[in-house]
């Protein structure tokens, strides 16, 4: 079981996105790591675009996860790594479109680049299965 919690206002600033500030994992709750998975179709092709990329990436995290029983409800803290500062707003738009309501812990980054250059945007998560 897990209860995501965000500070008084007064204590921390409201989260500028969809996440949580902390998440409490009670314990005999198991923990899947995922690896980064990234925009790379099951063929080996990669999508030209981010959009494409990042539907991809979540496409891989949320098929790992499935594999464990798990969906993307079960998600605990997500790391996105994108390596261009305009891929904000469409890595945010598709994690709305694949994890919906769910705000698990988060850290956004901007990085020079992932392991091979067409890639655009890698994702890591932690998720707790109940």
């Amino acid at each position: 079981m897990t209860e995501f919690f965000n500070p008084k206002p007064a204590d921390v600033r409201a989260p500028g996105g969809p996440y949580s500030h902390g998440v409490v994992v009670k314990a005999g709750t198991d923990l899947v790591y995922t690896a980064g998975q990234v925009g790379e179709r099951p063929d080996g092709s990669v999508p030209s675009t981010i959009e494409e990329q990042c539907d991809v990436a979540y496409a891989n995290l949320l098929g790992v996860l499935k594999a464990q029983g798990l969906a993307a409800k079960d998600i605990i803290q997500i790391h996105v790594y994108v390596t261009d500062r305009a891929y904000r707003e469409p890595s945010s738009a598709a994690r709305v479109k694949h994890l919906g309501d769910h705000k698990p812990t988060s850290t956004f980054l901007i990085v020079q680049g992932l392991a091979h250059h067409s890639l655009m945007i890698e994702i890591e998560a932690i998720a707790a299965k109940p």
